[in-house]
């Protein structure tokens, strides 16, 4: 009697067990078994840094300005092919503008932006041509150094809001990070 309970124990928990761990099946929120491929077929995450993963971009090289001086930084603005963001302005207001905000920091004050005109690109859903930017664009930054600035290195706080989209879709708009280095005289 013993041994026929110890093998029905072990006929009831071996499916259970074989389940749990096995045959590279998982279950989804319904209950039901998912295939997951095998470790050849994983896919490795992209780091975060990567073209695909950040489809827009920014980058800013060094201004130097001599104290009481003034002086203009190039934020280059790079968008991976297949993608746009909408021009400064944009085509209409419903439509949200690529947009440089900097704040004044250190006895250095930065101007309006200077945006360049966008490329008038026909997209599927829309009527008329709509400004926007494609590979990589140049906004200006007007930047003035007070007399008092201390000399040296010093880093704006800047920020690219912006919202990418490709020819069917746009994605949520998000704020990417553009210091620009300065170094006063």
């Amino acid at each position: 009697m013993r041994r026929q309970n110890l093998l029905t124990s072990i006929l009831l928990i071996l499916p259970l067990a074989l389940a749990s761990c096995g045959g590279g099946g998982q279950s989804n929120s319904n209950g039901v078994a998912a295939s997951t491929p095998g470790p050849a077929a994983t896919a490795q995450p992209k780091p975060a840094n990567t073209p695909q993963a950040q489809p827009v971009t920014a980058t800013v090289e060094e201004v130097k300005l001599d104290a009481g001086g003034t002086g203009e930084a190039s934020v280059r603005l790079d968008i991976a092919q297949g993608f746009h963001t909408h021009a400064n302005p944009a085509s209409d207001k419903f439509y949200i503008p690529t947009e440089l905000r900097a704040e004044a920091s250190e006895g250095i004050t930065p101007g309006k932006p200077v945006y360049p005109a966008g490329k008038p690109l026909k997209l599927e859903f829309s009527d008329k041509p709509l400004s926007l930017y494609e590979g990589s664009v140049l906004i200006k930054l007007p930047l003035r150094a007070d007399k008092t600035a201390a000399k040296g290195r010093h880093t704006l706080h800047a920020k690219l809001r912006v919202q990418h989209c490709n020819d069917t879709q746009c994605y949520p708009p998000h704020d990417i990070d553009a210091p620009v280095p300065v170094t006063v005289n």
